[in-house]
C-alpha cells in the first residue's frame, strides 16, 4: 500500500466509524470492525480488544478471527501475557520477539509462539482517566511497529473508547458499568449465535460470523438483535446462510431446522 493509499484508507477508517457513532450503531460490531480495520491499516496480523468487566476483569469484546480470539481467551486463562500487563500498568506494552520472553512469561510465550503469534503490541484503552481495556496487536513475524503505527493503534483504541460511553456516562460510575455489562452481555450472545451458524451449516466459525454481519448490514439491523433471534430461534438460520450464500460468502444451508 503507497503512502497515499494508506492517507485514504485512514481517512476512510474514521469517516466510516463516525457515521456509525452518528447513527444507531451496535457496539460489538463497531468493535469488531475496529479490529478489521487494525489488520488493514497497521503491520499486524490479528488483533483483539479486551474490555474489563465492573469488577475490573478483562474479558473478550472483539476479535479480528476466531485465532485472535482463541489466544485473547488463553492470555485471560493462563493469567498472563502483554495484554494483562498493559491493563495493569496502563502504559503501551511492546513485545517484538515473542519467543525471547518464554522465561519472563513461562505460561503464555511458548504455547503462543507455538500457535504462529511471533510479536505482541498491546495499547490500553480508556475513556479520560477511566480504564476500559486493551487493544491488542498480534504479528506472525518478529519485529516492533514503528512509532506511527503505534500512534494509530492507540487512536483506534481512544475511537473503542468513545465508541462505548458517552462522556457523560463515563462521569457515572453505575452508567458506566452498565453499558459494559451490555457489551460483555451483547458479544456472549454474539458468539452461541456464531456457534450456531457455524454448526448448522458446517462452516469455520470465521465464515459464519462473516455472513451474519453481511446479513445486518446489508439490512440495516443490529448484529446483537438478530444473533439473539437466531439463538431463540426466531430467525431461521437458513435466512441468513441464504443470503451469505447470495453474496458469494459460503454455501447456504437447505433443511429444516
Amino acid at each position: 500500500m503507497t503512502g497515499s493509499d494508506r492517507e485514504r484508507s485512514i481517512v476512510a477508517a474514521f469517516v466510516s466509524i463516525a457515521e456509525a457513532l452518528a447513527d444507531d450503531y451496535d457496539i460489538v460490531d463497531l468493535h469488531t470492525g475496529l479490529t478489521d480495520t487494525c489488520v488493514q491499516l497497521l503491520d499486524v496480523d490479528w488483533a483483539g480488544l479486551l474490555l474489563a468487566d465492573p469488577d475490573g476483569v478483562l474479558r473478550v469484546a472483539a476479535a479480528s478471527s476466531e485465532h485472535t480470539r482463541n489466544l485473547d481467551l488463553f492470555q485471560l486463562q493462563c493469567e498472563q501475557g502483554p495484554c494483562l500487563d498493559c491493563s495493569h500498568n496502563g502504559a503501551v506494552v511492546s513485545v517484538p520477539d515473542l519467543e525471547l520472553e518464554s522465561a519472563r512469561r513461562p505460561r503464555f510465550a511458548p504455547t503462543a509462539v507455538a500457535a504462529g503469534l511471533a510479536s505482541v503490541h498491546a495499547v490500553p484503552m480508556r475513556l479520560r482517566a477511566t480504564p476500559l481495556g486493551v487493544l491488542g496487536l498480534f504479528g506472525a513475524k518478529v519485529g516492533a511497529l514503528d512509532a506511527d503505527d503505534l500512534v494509530l493503534g492507540q487512536s483506534l483504541a481512544n475511537v473503542a473508547g468513545v465508541a462505548l460511553v458517552t462522556a457523560q456516562s463515563a462521569v457515572d460510575e453505575k452508567a458506566l458499568n452498565a453499558q459494559l455489562q451490555r457489551a460483555l452481555n451483547s458479544r456472549v450472545i454474539i458468539e452461541q449465535a456464531k456457534g450456531f451458524l457455524s454448526q448448522y451449516a458446517d462452516l469455520d466459525v470465521d465464515r459464519s460470523f462473516a455472513i451474519l454481519r453481511r446479513y445486518c448490514r446489508d439490512r440495516n439491523l443490529r448484529l446483537t438483535d438478530v444473533a439473539l433471534q437466531l439463538v431463540d430461534r426466531e430467525l431461521p438460520a437458513d435466512v441468513v446462510l441464504g443470503h451469505g450464500h447470495e453474496k458469494g460468502l459460503g454455501r447456504g444451508a437447505a433443511r429444516t431446522q
